[in-house]
């Protein structure tokens, strides 16, 4: 079980509640789209610290809405119950009332708007729109009339606005378009993330189910979704010397497959196991996005100096 004992609960502060609330665990690879998208503005000379720092900002608010979103919305509607393997959740566990947590929520929200408005006044006012869809989609994604999460929907949307949405909207933001490289290396980073859903649903098959809701590991059973995994990983590797191979990149990007360090122990567990051990592969592929983007940059600026 994923709870806390109730004797822990009660010795927790409401900060400590708090952070468990945001699953830190899951910011850094909310930021593998922008250290991509801001390592190649860099590398093509139209890197702007001020919207990239605020496109960071963005991102990590989103996460957390959307953690906290998901939080109280699967509480309410029952998906989170005493059998549930995944990470802690603060509203089913008793620590915080479904209205503090929704509260939190639209905090965190506009916030988030707060500093993409500024990021459409330093770009375009078009991107507000931008901003607007990935804060619906975030609460979406569980909550409201279509939890489109629970249709199936959610792996071709978190790669939507974690790969092609992110990468080239912070690109758009600093550099006013987008390049090449930019729109390609939105797919293997929007491919990992999803990848990261892929765990989540496959460990909640049986819960899912039981609860009415359709993901694509439950429509499709427990050995897709292990495929789906596989390939979203290998598409991601193998579109780097395919680029470098076209001219798209140098030969210094495919420093990103130093991550298949991290890659190939998650992919094992995700493989051979079920139920709560996924947990670490939940967390390792996390851990591949993050690597995947820090040593990419680290090969773009090889290549640049």
């Amino acid at each position: 079980m994923n709870t806390l004992d109730r004797s822990a609960n009660n010795t927790l502060s409401i900060w400590q509640v708090w952070w468990l609330a945001i699953r830190p665990k899951t910011l850094p690879a909310a930021l593998s789209s922008v250290i991509v998208a801001c390592t190649l503005t860099w590398h093509d000379g139209v890197f702007r610290p001020g919207p990239a720092l605020a496109a960071m900002a963005v991102a990590l608010l989103l996460q957390i809405g959307s953690n906290l979103a998901n939080d109280v919305f699967d509480y309410e509607r029952g998906v989170d119950t005493e059998e549930r393997k995944g990470p802690l959740r603060v509203t089913q566990a008793g620590l915080l009332a479904p209205a503090q947590v929704k509260l939190g929520m639209k905090f965190v929200f506009l916030a988030a708007l707060f500093v993409w408005l500024y990021l459409a006044w330093a770009s375009s006012w078009h991107m507000l729109w931008v901003g607007l869809l990935a804060i619906l989609a975030a609460l979406s994604y569980t909550g409201g009339p279509f939890p489109f999460g629970a249709y199936g929907f959610g792996d071709p949307l978190a790669f939507l606005f974690f790969g092609p949405v992110a990468v080239a909207g912070t690109y758009f933001i600093q550099a006013l378009q987008v390049s090449i490289a930019a729109w390609w290396m939105s797919l293997p980073i929007g491919l990992i993330i999803t990848s990261i859903l892929v765990v989540n649903n496959l460990r909640d098959i049986a819960t899912d189910s039981a609860a009415g809701r359709k993901t694509l590991a439950v429509r499709f059973g427990a050995t897709w979704a292990r495929r789906e995994y596989l390939g979203c990983l290998l598409v991601a590797y193998a579109l780097v010397p395919l680029l470098i191979w076209s001219g798209i990149l140098p030969l210094a990007a495919m420093l990103c497959w130093g991550s298949l360090l991290v890659a190939w122990p998650t992919w094992r567990i995700v493989r051979q196991e079920d139920g709560e051990i996924l947990n670490l592969a939940l967390a390792g592929t996390g851990k591949i996005a993050l690597a995947y983007s820090l040593l990419f940059a680290m090969g773009m600026l090889l290549a640049r100096l």
